[in-house]
């Protein structure tokens, strides 16, 4: 048992420190858009998910509805559905339902490809060693982050307000030099973002609907023109 739960939190590590540091960006965006610090560590404790938590981020500033935020939420997360599905299937059989609900909270895309990649069956204590780093990390590097911007020169604050965007082209960019499709995307997603933020009527939507939108329509016009080919496919799991 307790070797199961240390080789959790060895495998875990690695996660535990590359979420610090990206969290720190949340933390800092968080907490200048006005949020308190409080809120934006419970906000990463009990959601442990970035692309999700800037969006929200992005959709609160620009005075969505809770109702936007749900919706935004949910397609930007509904990949870990799938995953969940996948490690489902990887558990020790007896694990208890209230082990395989929290198992599924912990469920990030590191933390997925390390639990898939191990050759014998999740064990409750793995699991428990593997998400409570990651966790530790994204809610740490939260905390930091957002008290940071109390002692850091104005100047500087101001500056980190778009930590998040430099963040998002350094995440965007190599795939795209990689793989035209994927630039297509980009491009794509960006003139749809102009689209609506100048064009009359569009610009009338608020942001959390644009992003819902842009999402939507980007993401099925790239599946559809792009399908993954099942080549492409067995050269990731096997990569």
């Amino acid at each position: 048992m307790k070797k199961d739960f240390f080789e959790g939190v060895r495998d875990g590590m690695p996660i535990c420190l590359g979420y610090f540091s990206v969290s720190m960006a949340f933390g800092i965006t968080a907490v200048l858009s006005g949020m308190p610090l409080w809120a934006a560590v419970i906000t990463s404790l009990t959601n442990v998910t970035s692309a999700g938590q800037f969006a929200g981020i992005n959709v609160l500033i620009a005075g969505g509805s809770m109702l936007e935020l749900a919706f935004t939420q949910l397609i930007i997360n509904m990949r870990y559905f799938l995953m969940s599905l996948s490690v489902s299937q990887k558990v020790r059989h007896d694990m208890t339902l209230w082990q395989r609900l929290a198992v599924s909270f912990g469920i990030t895309d590191e933390i997925f490809a390390v639990s898939m990649q191990r050759r014998e069956d999740l064990s409750p204590t793995y699991m428990a060693g593997l998400i409570a780093m990651p966790v530790l990390g994204w809610t740490g590097g939260t905390f930091f982050g957002g008290a940071a911007t109390s002692v850091m020169p104005e100047v500087l604050a101001d500056a980190m307000g778009i930590a998040l965007y430099g963040m998002f082209i350094a995440i965007i960019i190599p795939p795209a030099r990689e793989n035209y499709k994927v630039l297509i995307a980009i491009i794509g997603a960006i003139l749809a973002s102009v689209a609506f933020t100048y064009l009359p009527g569009l610009k009338l939507l608020s942001g959390g609907w644009s992003i819902i939108i842009i999402t939507i329509v980007i993401s099925a016009l790239a599946a559809y023109f792009f399908p993954v080919e099942e080549e492409d496919v067995q050269e990731e799991v096997s990569a």
